[in-house]
């Protein structure tokens, strides 16, 4: 007998402790429920939202290096000793400028010396021993010009390390000649913007030497687009720089922007501000003292989270919330962002800005 009520002694305290945990989630849940319809029922009337004038750009996006109009690189063409170094780094050149000669004197003499020949052969030779002759002497007088490193364009002589006295061997790199009168860069166009690409298309480049932005514009762009090394699929447009400042040098990186359309003005609002009735949207704006005013309104998709205001207001008024960002299924943190700009990269999709259905 002893034992039965030890039993039911146990059975009793344990019964005690599982009603108590299940009171208290009771409890709980209710306070839960509680807040949330509190909540609920104050969000939307506590949220003021202002409408703000938003520049809108439809954009893609770019990066690189700029290269000069045209290059070469100053290089001997034969062995030799330099006897005459004519320009310095820096200097401006035009086409056929002589910026250093080697020594030609052997290709002078043999020149000189099929001259004499050709004199006399004149006088009793065969036409055809002449021809012959003559051709040769065209073979000497290039050996004459190849002694000779001379400027191929205008330009300017960004490097040059050679002084006179040097002994060069054929093909080595003395300095670089540059034409800036323009620059250019190819950029890297996702293909799901190639449509968007037209030839003229105002293009802004940013140059971290330059605190200005420098206006370009599209060039060209392929009919056939590659492939790269991390799977994407890009075509490869050509961009340039007609005005170039004196502070952007070739091989200057840059980020930018293609223009596709001009920049519009927006009115701008969180959409949780609008209303609608009998089809129609609505807002109501809060004046001086809280004065609340209901005006009908006319809009569209903005981003995600905004709405443009097309027509019914005039940009700065303060707006009572009509739903909450819980209700739709957004917390009012996430809805907080620029909606001002539709930009797409040129190595990917897009990055912010689109418009879906509203």
């Amino acid at each position: 007998m002893a034992v039965k009520s030890i039993s039911k002694l146990k059975l009793s305290k344990k019964q005690k402790i599982i009603a108590a945990v299940a009171g208290a989630f009771i409890v709980l849940a209710l306070g839960v429920v509680v807040a949330r319809k509190i909540v609920s029922g104050s969000s939307s009337a506590g949220e003021v939202y202002m409408v703000r004038t938003e520049k809108y750009e439809n954009v893609i996006e770019i990066a690189g290096t700029v290269s000069a109009a045209k290059s070469q690189t100053l290089k001997s063409l034969n062995d030799g000793t330099v006897v005459g170094v004519y320009k310095s780094e820096g200097d401006k050149v035009k086409t056929g400028d002589l910026i250093v000669q080697l020594d030609d004197s052997e290709q002078l003499y043999n020149l000189a010396n099929l001259d004499y020949e050709i004199s006399v052969a004149r006088q009793n030779q065969t036409a055809g021993k002449i021809n012959l002759m003559q051709t040769q002497r065209k073979s000497l007088v290039q050996k004459v010009s190849d002694r000779k490193i001379v400027a191929t364009f205008d330009g300017i002589i960004a490097d040059l390390d050679v002084d006179k006295g040097d002994y060069l061997e054929a093909k080595d790199s003395i300095g670089t000649l540059v034409d800036t009168s323009y620059l250019t860069a190819e950029v890297e166009i996702a293909e799901t913007d190639v449509s968007k690409l037209r030839v003229g298309q105002k293009v802004e480049f940013a140059f971290p030497a330059y605190p200005e932005t420098v206006e370009g514009y599209l060039v060209s762009f392929p009919a056939i687009g590659e492939v790269t090394s991390r799977g994407a699929t890009i075509v490869k447009a050509k961009v340039r720089i007609d005005n170039v400042p004196d502070d952007v040098l070739p091989n200057f990186s840059f980020t930018g922007k293609i223009q596709i359309t001009e920049p519009e003005s927006k009115l701008v609002v969180e959409r949780y501000a609008i209303g609608h009735e009998n089809g129609s949207a609505f807002v109501e704006v809060l004046g001086r003292g809280g004065a609340v005013t209901k005006k009908t309104v006319e809009v569209e998709p903005y981003g995600t989270y905004y709405v443009n205001i097309v027509s019914g207001l005039s940009g700065g008024e303060m707006l009572k919330a009509q739903s909450s960002a819980q209700k739709s299924g957004r917390l009012s943190t996430q809805k907080r962002g620029s909606a001002g700009t539709n930009r797409t990269g040129g190595n990917g999709g897009p990055m912010g800005g689109g418009m879906p259905p509203f």
